[in-house]
């Protein structure tokens, strides 16, 4: 078992201590930094004050982010999926003529 790693990360004034390993850390670093971008983002721009606001809407906008690629990756796996079956199609007549 890999050694693990002791840090921690600021998110919405607030101090998370974690026990990661160490493959984790880079990760886990910029997605805090981008959270915090974020809340000050919503601050600004929405005059949201009260953390756990700003925090659920930060949470909402990873999440629908998330579920699009995973739409997004469908709509591409189907569209490979049907350009494969004409290729199929165009090779089973050539192969046939």
């Amino acid at each position: 078992m890999s050694e693990q790693l002791k840090i921690k990360l600021s998110i919405a004034n607030r101090v998370y201590p974690l026990t990661i390993a160490p493959s984790q850390e880079e990760g886990l670093r910029k997605a805090a930094k981008k959270i915090e971008t974020m809340i000050m983002q919503f601050e600004q721009n929405y005059s949201v004050r009260d953390k756990q606001d700003v925090l659920a809407m930060c949470a909402l906008q990873f999440a629908s982010q998330v579920e699009q690629k995973s739409i997004d990756k469908e709509y591409v796996n189907e569209e490979v999926q049907n350009k494969l079956e004409s290729l199929n199609e165009l090779l089973q007549q050539h192969l046939i003529s």
